[in-house]
């Protein structure tokens, strides 16, 4: 079966993209990553130490000719470090393609919605790939589309709390209204979350701590693997509807003449 992700034009088998940071160590991170089946993996490029061009950065340790790079803006705290941000990964031959965050609170980072949306016009303006990492708001997701982003990326919980999805009734309508992919972002803690955002038509989802916190990260990101694909498969084949009451699942018409007769 042809089911695959397209985002701005190019397709993907996987829908599950996997993140590069908090992994105890650079093997951990190639066999987790391996492990996904993922074929997205995002990089901080704030968090990459670029002055010392002897040192390796996590970019060396990730295969470009099997991995498509998605950069992002971590660590970005305004509109204007997020685009400088972006700028600089164009610059050095990274990517057109940029995952947009602008997280101004260090203690529960979740996303400033007004300066996402001021650093996503610009950069939609400037002919990037731009995919957004908000808050569920389907205010906001709806605006983000309009400007002409290629994405929306909605957290679950806040970032690497492992809390799952609290942010659900929202996300649907974000779906519901959706005229791009929907990716949950963030929060997701084991493979059974990340099943359930596939199963309400979520298209992707972005994980990180979960796997890479793990006591086995390339285990765990193969457990999201099949997560991700049992849940995509579960929203295809159409659940059936809950019902308040019980329906027996075989018919009793018969059992009830032998007994009788």
């Amino acid at each position: 079966m042809d089911d695959h992700l397209t985002i701005a034009g190019k397709t993907f088998r996987s829908r599950l993209i996997v993140g590069t940071g908090k992994y105890r160590t650079m093997e951990e991170m190639v066999a987790a990553i391996e492990a996904s089946g993922a074929e997205m993996v995002t990089v901080a490029l704030r968090r990459l130490d670029l002055d010392n061009p002897n040192e390796k950065t996590i970019l060396d340790y990730i295969d470009w000719n099997k991995y498509a790079i998605l950069p992002n803006t971590a660590g970005s705290r305004t509109a204007e470090e997020a685009i400088f941000t972006a700028r600089l990964a164009r610059s050095m031959g990274l990517s057109d393609w940029i995952k947009v965050e602008v997280i101004p609170d260090p203690k529960y980072l979740l996303p400033d919605p007004i300066g996402t949306l001021e650093a996503c016009r610009t950069l939609v303006d400037e002919g990037f790939v731009v995919l957004p990492y908000i808050h569920a708001d389907p205010i906001l997701a709806r605006r983000l589309q309009e400007i002409g982003c290629a994405t929306v990326m909605p957290l679950g919980s806040p970032i690497g709390s492992g809390r799952g999805i609290f942010t659900l009734e929202e996300i649907q309508i974000i779906i519901e209204q959706a005229t791009v992919p929907v990716v949950v972002d963030a929060g997701l803690g084991v493979p059974s979350e990340a099943a359930k955002a596939l199963e309400i038509g979520a298209d992707a989802v972005l994980v990180n701590t979960a796997i890479a916190q793990a006591e086995d990260p390339a285990l765990m990101a193969e457990a999201f693997r099949l997560g991700v694909e049992a849940g995509r498969k579960a929203y295809l084949a159409g659940r059936i509807p809950a019902k308040e009451y019980a329906s027996a699942s075989s018919p009793l018409g018969g059992a009830a003449r032998r007994s009788r007769s």
